[in-house]
């Protein structure tokens, strides 16, 4: 599904001229649960970045299921990024006025379904993450882990062939963050989901078969755990 060689990504701060991802390799099959464990400034954020097309290398190739990604027009990008990416962000980024099947439904108008058809299909993602009987409450009468499952609904919407999360747990308690991380990992167990999750949480990490250790900018370690489906580890060589 990806494939990156040499990756570098600088950014100027006044005089200097800094890397967050410096010379990375890395191939991610499709199946795949992987997570990015860092300290903050590690770069793992940067990277997930990169490989969900919202910000592009400054050096190195980048493929995503063969297509170089820097070589995308803007059309393209906003293409997949709608199509073939769903985000899952630290702040649930829910809109405060819609109650949760509303924000789902509201993901889903790109694809230009009938209004009951988005209802159905926004009730059936809720119903996915255990929160059809919360769908008519806004995000103030959710709970933070609620608030994120609406989230991950809403970034399930458009059948996405990657999950790109960043730090999803990181406003959440440890019991609750357990219960996010869990379903991520049920979504890939079950339905084959490809993942990529960052984190600086070393137990959300363990939920993952592979595990990316990034430092300055590096990756300090690329480990598998040999937990993943007998048939998703066939496809990936981990």
């Amino acid at each position: 599904m990806y494939r990156l060689r040499g990756v570098t990504r600088r950014f100027r701060q006044g005089p200097l001229n800094l890397a967050a991802v410096f010379d990375l390799d890395l191939d991610i099959d499709a199946g795949e649960f992987v997570v990015i464990q860092g300290r903050s400034g590690s770069g793992k954020t940067t990277l997930l970045q990169l490989l969900g097309g919202l910000d592009q290398q400054t050096s190195g190739t980048l493929a995503f299921e063969g297509r170089e990604l820097r070589g995308l027009n803007d059309r393209q990008l906003t293409a997949l990024r709608l199509h073939a990416f769903g985000f899952i962000f630290q702040q649930f980024n829910l809109i405060p006025t819609l109650n949760a099947r509303d924000n789902v439904e509201l993901a889903l108008r790109p694809a230009r379904l009938a209004g009951p058809e988005r209802r159905e299909r926004a009730m059936a993602l809720l119903e996915q993450v255990s929160l059809s009987d919360r769908a008519r409450h806004l995000p103030s009468q959710l709970s933070g882990g609620e608030q994120q499952r609406v989230a991950i609904a809403r970034a399930l919407a458009n059948r996405p062939r990657v999950l790109l999360a960043d730090e999803p747990t990181g406003n959440l308690d440890s019991r609750t963050a357990e219960e996010i991380g869990g379903l991520l990992r049920a979504l890939w167990l079950e339905q084959r989901q490809t993942v990529v999750l960052v984190t600086h949480d070393r137990v959300i990490a363990a939920l993952a078969p592979r595990v990316l250790v990034m430092h300055d900018g590096r990756f300090a370690t690329d480990s598998c755990s040999g937990s993943r489906p007998e048939e998703v580890l066939t496809a990936s060589g981990c």
